[in-house]
């Protein structure tokens, strides 16, 4: 096949050229590349044109080998956050279940609004042998495959049947990428015959390109409307989102908390943007933030949320608010700066929040909006405290090792988790200490909480600690996560011991899922099938158990093991898990059991189908009574 004059290449292999091309820009102004690699288990739909493509760029586009599919895109979610969205990883598979497997991991991109490209392998454009092994035939249309399942968690899809498809759809590729409010994941599905079909692609193509994030100014009138709206509050409450880690506006948003007087708070994605310290700092905020700044919320006349989408878990299912409360959003994406009745403000946070501080002029708030501010957080760190300090003899608890890691941690450190109990006790209980952005926005958390996907805390280490490597050599990542988790997709951390990148991990072993045993059983259900002592089978009556050390050692880390209940153990088991993670530059887990009911708890309501029948419903009538609603 010929098209212009040009270089004569297969299509996997302009895909990978073209990759190598892209570059990005840091936070800082560096400059690197805009993929920075491949993860990618081989089979037939990849191997022969995708993989030899791979194998033929070498350390211009390194390729890295996981052991599941999931997994490995996981950890390409992770980079992307760990890098502020400012690169990304691709994960390839082949055909059918491999592809499939992906599915879920783009789902967590996609509701995180996080930047990843998976390069599905497709069966035949050409269907001559159709069907073929792991095909899924559609009886009625021809052209359904099982990639057609990414288009629900997809931002951007498409199937390459023809080489010079990718003229077009190559550079729509790095918008989706690359765009502060449509960014997400990227979906290509390659048909194996496609793959290794040549054509003549025009030498400009390749040539490098740099991508440089867009900061949208807002609409003047939007900021003048604004700037009213705040003027007339009494108890104004800054709420910071992911968004403006991502922007990479930390200081501008604790600027315009000071020269305004307003207290601010932090949602799961905007995480450790403030130092704990701060005088107006009130905490994290939602279901499983803290009461402190859950009270602040309640309270507060305006709300200026930047870059949040407001999910329920920030919102309280919408009851953690004043029914007269009025929201002015700031939002790179019109689409989440709409919501709920919203003043919206379209544009970039950093400019946004500059613009705004400067439409308001000298207009503070009342000092007593600070004072109350330093108050609430004062109670709610005693309460910490007391969590840390133990509440039940002889038995660890998650506030105790979350207390802990933070207490070892330094600014260069970053600290991940995910699904279960653990995000109520990262996102409540953890103090950011100094924040200092630089090549990277000085965020040091990746709570997972927008999809909330079990599994991801294990393998998201890895994905974090490749790219923090570069931006803070001195740095320890760790991921902390339940027995349940790790049973899920531990088959990583071989991937991450064999590819010799470090981190840490603390393994807290509840014998169970018992975040979720807590919701069934504090709704009046009876616990069913979440502790395993509740569970069908043998295994309950026995107590049959897994040996985590003796696993996590052999997929090839090292292991630190704590005695039960002993917290100065845990210290010391956390610290030398540290030294030998950099020292032998592999994995190290630390394994210890904790409570199973012991919990972290913000006094925040959260929406959940309670049937009539059980105690909790009464509590959830209650709830929905206070669920604040607009038109």
């Amino acid at each position: 096949m010929t098209g212009a004059a040009g270089v004569r290449l297969t299509t996997a292999q302009a895909v990978v050229r073209w990759m190598t091309a892209q570059r990005s820009e840091l936070l800082d102004g560096t400059e690197v590349p805009l993929f920075a690699g491949v993860f990618a288990i081989f089979g037939h739909g990849n191997v022969l044109g995708l993989g030899t493509a791979l194998h033929q760029a070498g350390d211009s586009l390194p390729t890295w080998r996981g052991q599941n599919e999931q997994g490995m895109a996981l950890a390409a979610v992770a980079y992307a956050r760990a890098t502020d969205r400012r690169q990304v990883m691709a994960a390839t598979s082949s055909i059918g279940p491999g592809a499939l497997n992906m599915v879920t991991a783009a789902g967590v991109a996609h509701a995180n609004r996080l930047p990843v490209l998976l390069l599905a392998g497709e069966t035949f454009a050409g269907r001559a042998p159709d069907p073929v092994l792991q095909q899924v035939e559609h009886f009625g249309d021809p052209t359904t495959t099982v990639n057609d399942a990414f288009r629900a968690v997809a931002r951007y899809f498409d199937r390459v049947t023809r080489p010079e498809q990718l003229l077009a759809t190559l550079p729509q590729v790095a918008r989706v990428l690359t765009d502060p409010a449509d960014c997400g994941p990227v979906v290509l599905a390659l048909p194996q015959d496609v793959q290794a079909e040549e054509w003549d692609f025009p030498e400009a193509f390749f040539e490098p390109r740099l991508h440089r994030v867009p900061r949208a100014r807002a609409d003047r009138d939007a900021l003048a409307a604004a700037a009213a709206t705040i003027r007339a509050a009494e108890r104004p409450l800054l709420v910071l989102g992911g968004g403006v880690r991502y922007s990479g506006a930390a200081a501008e948003a604790v600027a315009f908390a000071e020269a305004h007087g307003v207290p601010v708070v932090e949602t799961v994605a905007g995480r450790t943007l403030v130092p704990h310290d701060h005088p107006l700092y009130g905490g994290a905020l939602g279901i499983v933030g803290s009461a402190s700044a859950n009270s602040l919320a309640a309270e507060a006349d305006v709300v200026i949320a930047v870059g949040t989408r407001l999910q329920d878990f920030t919102t309280s299912s919408w009851t953690g608010f004043s029914s007269t409360v009025r929201m002015v959003t700031v939002n790179a994406a019109r689409f989440d700066a709409v919501k709920h009745g919203a003043h919206e403000v379209v544009g970039d946070a950093r400019e946004v929040l500059v613009e705004l501080s400067s439409a308001l002029g000298e207009w503070a708030a009342p000092a007593a909006a600070a004072a109350r501010a330093a108050a609430v957080l004062a109670e709610w760190d005693a309460e910490v405290d007391r969590l840390r300090a133990g509440v039940q003899p002889g038995v660890l608890t998650y506030a105790q090792v979350t207390g802990a890691v933070n207490d070892a941690s330094g600014p260069d450190d970053y600290v991940l988790t995910a699904s279960g109990g653990m995000p109520g006790e990262l996102h409540g209980g953890w103090r950011t200490g100094k924040v200092t952005p630089g090549a990277t926005s000085g965020a040091t958390m990746d709570l997972e909480y927008g999809f909330s996907c079990m599994g991801y805390e294990i393998v998201a280490p890895w994905g974090a600690a490749m790219a923090r490597a570069r931006t803070h050599p001195d740095g320890v990542v760790t991921s902390i996560f339940g027995d349940g988790s790790y049973l899920m997709l531990n088959s990583e951390l071989y991937s991450a011991a064999f590819a010799g990148v470090p981190y840490v991990g603390v393994l807290c072993d509840n014998a169970g899922y018992a975040v979720i045993n807590r919701l069934q059983t504090g709704q009046g259900a009876e616990g069913f099938n979440n502790l395993l002592a509740d569970s069908r089978g043998p295994g309950a009556s026995s107590g049959l158990t897994v040996d985590f050390a003796a696993h996590a050692a052999a997929l090839g880390c090292h292991v630190e093991t704590v005695p039960d209940g002993d917290l100065d153990g845990l210290r010391s088991a956390y610290a030398a898990a540290r030294a030998a993670a950099v020292a032998e530059q592999r994995p190290a887990v630390v394994v210890c059991r904790v409570a199973q009911s012991a919990w972290t708890e913000s006094g925040a309501w959260w929406e959940t189908g309670t049937p009539a029948s059980l105690s909790g419903h009464a509590a959830y009538d209650e709830g929905k009574a206070r669920q604040v609603r607009w038109v």
